[in-house]
Order: structure tokens, then sequence, then C-alpha cells
């Protein structure tokens, strides 16, 4: 590691139950405040995308330039991960009438290639140990390819599967407990991580359809506006709690 890194600590929040509630609800906003933005608001799909990519191109700019992790801006960016990787799903599957069985197929292919880039190049794939700029790289393109993934096979599972939202949510939910079992049992962390990170994603597209979807099309009917606003008034006071623990944390340390 160079000198300009040496001061680097780990960019990524410790992995906490707290961690996994927040990405879940980061990732059912992804859902239901880019559906809020594109219908409600009537952005529609393109205008929608630029102005989450923007915001996140800002988001990510502050997130480089930190040498730690400050859990406001890495929270911030994985809430417009969430939303832009919907995004870019429902541009694929709406407008270029790409079916969700391919674009699943690529976003899988794409993260595959992420991953092999990265373990190739760095040699470990590991969270804990986000501590240079090249890793950070690699991490961030890796969750949006998961977000990206995650969209089209939660859309997939739910919809050209008929799954159903409740039954898809319930399928998700049982799937992440699995890699928990495993994770117990002793099966590699860093490949446990992943793979439940990959899955909160269909779950929380899953979640965010059944709570705003009509109850004719199989949903609770709270539309996109309130499940949105609570959502994120939940990962809004999780993340404060965060942020004063590293502020804490910093305060201790000098």
């Amino acid at each position: 590691m160079n000198a300009t890194n040496s001061e680097w600590l780990n960019k990524v929040p410790e992995v906490t139950l707290s961690f996994w509630i927040i990405k879940v609800m980061s990732t059912t906003v992804g859902e239901t405040f880019a559906d809020f933005l594109a219908v409600d608001v009537g952005w529609g799909l393109g205008i929608t995308s630029a102005v989450m990519a923007l915001l996140l191109a800002a988001a990510l700019t502050m997130q480089l330039r930190k040498r730690h992790c400050e859990p406001w801006i890495y929270w911030l960016n994985v809430v417009l991960v969430s939303i832009l990787g919907t995004q870019i799903t429902d541009i694929l599957t709406d407008e270029l009438n790409v079916s969700l069985y391919a674009s699943s197929a690529f976003f899988a292919g794409l993260l595959a290639v992420n991953f092999a880039v990265w373990y190739a190049s760095e040699r470990n794939l590991s969270i804990r140990e986000i501590v240079t700029p090249r890793r950070e790289g690699f991490y961030w393109a890796t969750v949006l390819c998961t977000f990206a993934l995650g969209t089209a096979g939660g859309d997939l599972a739910t919809e050209a599967l008929g799954l159903g939202f409740g039954v898809g949510s319930l399928i998700f939910t049982v799937l992440i407990a699995a890699c928990l079992v495993a994770w117990r049992l002793g099966v590699n962390t860093v490949l446990v991580f992943w793979l439940a990170y990959i899955l909160t994603r269909p779950l929380g597209a899953s979640l965010g359809d059944l709570l705003t979807q009509a109850r004719e099309y199989g949903g609770l009917g709270m539309g996109a506006t309130w499940t949105s606003a609570i959502f994120l008034c939940v990962i809004f006071m999780l993340v404060s709690v965060a942020q004063f623990s590293a502020n804490q944390a910093k305060r201790i340390a000098r």
C-alpha cells in the first residue's frame, strides 16, 4: 500500500443487524421512490435516471474523497444506487423491451466479471478491507451491479414467473435466512455476505411492490409516497444513530 493510502480506514460500515435493516429499507426505497419520481411526480424514466445519476456522481465523489467511513455519506450513496439501479432495469424492460430473463442474465454475467476482475487485481473480496481507492472503486461497481441484478431478478420472480409480491418476499426472506444459517455453519464469510447482499435487493423490490401496488394487483395499496416517506424516516433515524456513534468513536480516538 502506498503512502497516499496508508491513512485510509475501512470505508464500509460494520456489518451488524442495523446494517442489514438499513440495506433492506434502502432497496425498498429504491423501488418506491423511483416509482414516486417517475410516475407520481411525472418525471418519467429518462429525467428520473438523469437526475439520480447526477446526484449519485456528487455523492460518490464525497464518498471517495473521505479516508474513513462516514455513515450518512455511505448510506446516501446506497439509496441513490438503489434508485438508479431500479431505473436502469425499468428502462431496459419498459422502454427497450428487453426481457427480464435477458436483463437478469446480463447483470449476473456483469457481476461475475466484476468479481473476477476485482479478485484478480486484489486477491481479496472482503468488505472489511476496503482501504484503497481501487478497492473502493471495485466495491461500488459491485454494489451497482447487485442492485441492477436484484431489481431484474426480483421482477422476474414476482412478475414473469408469477410468484406475486407476497410469495416473492417470503422466498427471498427464506433465502437470506439460509445464508445466515450457512454462515453459522462455517461457510466462507465473504461468499455468504455477497449472496445475502444480492438477495436483499429483490427482497426490497418485492416488499416495495407489495406495499405500494393496488390490492387488485396483489399489493397492500399504501402507495409509493407514503411507503417512501415512512422508510426514509426510519433510514434517517438509524443512520443518525450510526453517525453519532462514529463521531463519538472519532472523539475518543483523538
